[in-house]
């Protein structure tokens, strides 16, 4: 994520969105968009590297000093895969590529903001992952083995804070955004709103048409 500069005001009754990776694809800007339109101010532009968990720390620590607390953490980092990797070609560093944007990234930003939602009683996390979290691709093997884990862990994780006050859900994506018709960055945005509001929820998954996905993934 790129630098910015904050204003140094902060507003306890206007919440607060910390968006962890912005892609190529929009669909950060769309869920900054879409939480902005719902009275939130977006904090996006953080200095932040994922595979640099000191990073996180300090690019969350300077929203929290000067917009106060984070009411959400949506944690979606760019794909990290440079190129896919089968399952019969697995390395130890491919493998563990992943593992550190999608295990190590999340857990150095969730350990950021959890404990200051659960002292509160409130706040939201949400993960992105791709479909392959849930439906395994021989092709993305490495990735997708890494994004069940996260996939994984929102569901525990939710269960063990939930009746603390604090939501947590993941959002799996399965189209080829600009590709197919639908899958555009603000239908994909709606979800994660959709998942801060209602609590009872943990898993919402955009995928229009699978078989279409998966010839659109084949030739990725």
């Amino acid at each position: 994520m790129s630098a910015n500069v904050f204003p140094s005001l902060k507003h306890d009754s206007v919440p607060v969105i910390a968006i962890l990776g912005a892609g190529p694809g929009g669909i950060s800007r769309a869920i900054a968009k879409t939480f902005g339109a719902n009275g939130f101010r977006v904090a996006t532009a953080v200095r932040a590297d994922v595979l640099d968990h000191a990073s996180i720390a300090s690019g969350l620590t300077e929203v929290k000093q000067r917009l106060g607390h984070i009411d959400v953490l949506e944690f979606s980092p760019p794909d990290a895969m440079p190129a896919r990797v089968s399952a019969t070609e697995l390395t130890h560093e491919n493998v563990q590529l992943q593992i550190d944007v999608y295990v190590h990234g999340a857990l150095a930003a969730v350990n950021q903001v959890l404990p200051d939602m659960l002292a509160r009683g409130s706040g939201t996390i949400i993960f992105t992952t791709g479909a392959a979290a849930l439906y395994p691709l021989p092709m993305f093997a490495n990735a997708g083995a890494a994004m069940a884990w996260l996939r994984n862990w929102a569901h525990a994780l939710h269960a063990a804070v939930a009746s603390r006050g604090v939501q947590v859900g993941v959002v799996a994506i399965g189209a080829c955004i600009g590709r197919q018709s639908g899958a555009t960055p603000e239908a994909i945005a709606r979800l994660y709103w959709e998942l801060h509001r209602k609590h009872e929820q943990v898993e919402k998954v955009f995928l229009l048409d699978v078989a279409e996905w998966l010839l659109e993934a084949r030739v990725r």
